[in-house]
């Protein structure tokens, strides 16, 4: 019995020595296989890379140097005085508030449309399509869905000729509203609420059934659990949506540029107007200064953007 006994630690001993991994070198690196899988891996980035320096970082420094030059190339801070003029400042108001607007009326209805297809299957044939359409119609912009619109809604739109010669009603008896500012409404909404759709749902989709069957448990209604609960913790995650939505409204120009050709109501035409125009308020390279104008104020709303989906993202996980 003793020699069964002590014979047994040692070919569990044995056993465990022979399952341990085998150690790396003596100094600790990683087999060499490991490190160009990795190494592979970083130049794969290589592309990302030299994409976003040439289409994002380099064009940002370039936009924002020629706001602190003159045209011969003097170092100068008095374009940035031109973001304090009137008319500057009301560009800069007219993107904030359409921004504004877009963002509330996209949040709101695409907030709609999450709830109601909470209650549809992720794999059915309803959602997959409203999936499939909101990927879609969150990236058109641009010149097409300018035509679209005016098309549509132009002067001699399809909509608008039958609604004149149908029913009577003149959607332009107080002038050409869809090619001035107030005509970019619908356009921008055309691509902000299915963005909101994309941004929302998976935070709708997030909450917990057990929340709810708790709050009937505890005698709750339908209406004390929105109130209570559902609101309460979708509301950092709506804020998100939304200041999302305002980035993209604010920094939006293709559209704009297509339908509202006259003017510069926003401040993306207005950069247009300065690099196309060869004075702009008595002043040089104000394009650059208004780049600059929209780089703080678009910073700004993504930094309060991180800020709250890092704390929407705490109940999510």
């Amino acid at each position: 019995m003793t020699s069964d006994t002590t014979a047994a630690p040692a070919a569990s001993r044995a056993g465990s020595e022979l399952r341990a991994p085998a150690r790396h070198g003596s100094s600790g690196r990683a087999p060499l296989p490991a490190r160009l899988s990795r190494g592979l891996a970083a130049i794969g980035l290589v592309p990302f890379a030299a994409y976003l320096l040439l289409f994002l970082v380099l064009p940002t420094i370039l936009a924002v140097a020629t706001g602190f030059f003159t045209r011969d190339g003097a170092f100068t801070t008095s374009n940035l005085s031109a973001l304090w003029d009137p008319t500057v400042l009301l560009t800069f108001a007219n993107s904030a508030g359409l921004s504004v607007l877009t963002a509330a009326i996209g949040a709101i209805v695409g907030a709609l449309v999450c709830y109601a297809l909470l209650g549809m299957s992720p794999s059915g044939g309803v959602r997959t399509v409203i999936d499939a359409a909101s990927g879609v119609l969150a990236q058109t912009g641009g010149v097409m869905l300018a035509f679209m619109f005016i098309a549509t809604l132009g002067l001699r739109g399809v909509l608008t000729e039958l609604l004149k010669n149908a029913f009577g009603i003149d959607l332009f008896a107080q002038g050409p509203w869809i090619y001035e500012l107030p005509g970019l409404i619908l356009p921008y909404l055309y691509f902000q609420i299915p963005l909101m759709v994309i941004t929302f749902m998976p935070a709708l989709s997030a909450l917990k059934p057990q929340w709810a069957e708790a709050n009937l448990t505890l005698g709750g209604t339908r209406a004390s659990f929105w109130l209570r609960i559902g609101i309460p913790v979708l509301a950092p995650a709506f804020l998100a949506s939304f200041l999302l939505l305002f980035a993209n409204a604010f920094s939006s120009y293709a559209t704009a540029a297509a339908l509202a050709s006259q003017g510069s109501q926003i401040v993306p035409l207005q950069i247009r107007a300065a690099l196309t125009s060869e004075t702009v308020l008595g002043r040089e390279n104000l394009a650059g200064a208004l780049a600059l104008g929209m780089i703080v104020v678009v910073g700004i709303v993504m930094w309060l953007y991180s800020l709250v989906q890092r704390r929407a993202a705490r109940w999510q996980s």
